[in-house]
């Protein structure tokens, strides 16, 4: 599967929340209740409206299209939002659909949004394919647990830093 990479426009809002909306239910479906999922795809058009000023920045936004051209997945990232954040740099997502796994898209929209850097991530309580790649790349739990907000059903989910080459 051929990929093309760039840097995502607020014109793109509606794809990336549409192709989001999906990956949440493909990999979130075992931990996450129908309801939840109901509840996603019908606040589809107010959540267009408030990723367009989240796509309009100069950090990081990247969306990968497919050979007809659409979106299937996306990779963001920008300064820490932990007031104890261990390092400056934060993913602050990464999906890509089902059907692009193992082609190693996740690794080329991990490198387009952070490339070697220090950063670290928040990933969701038992999501084995996402530690899985997160602790391929460098990644290592860092002891930091919370939880998501009630509309996210207070999943839990724990912190992962990559110190990077230079602090490694």
């Amino acid at each position: 599967m051929d990929f093309q990479l760039r840097q995502a426009t607020p014109d793109d809002a509606e794809a990336v929340v549409r192709m989001h909306t999906l990956a949440h239910e493909e990999c979130y479906s075992h931990l996450l209740s129908p309801e939840f999922f109901r509840t996603r795809r019908a606040s589809i058009p107010e959540r267009v409206g408030r990723r367009r000023p989240h796509l309009d920045v100069q950090d990081p936004r990247i969306i990968a299209l497919d050979a007809d051209g659409e979106v299937v997945g996306l990779a963001d990232a920008g300064p820490g939002r932990d007031e104890d954040g261990p390092v400056e740099l934060e993913l602050y997502s990464i999906y890509a659909l089902r059907r692009t796994h193992g082609t190693g898209l996740g690794a080329a929209l991990l490198r387009a949004a952070i490339g070697d850097s220090p950063a670290y991530l928040w990933v969701a309580e038992g999501n084995p394919r996402a530690l899985a790649f997160y602790l391929k790349h460098g990644f290592r739990p860092d002891g930091k647990r919370g939880q998501l907000p009630p509309e996210w059903e207070s999943l839990p989910e724990f912190r992962m830093v990559r110190p990077g080459p230079a602090l490694g």
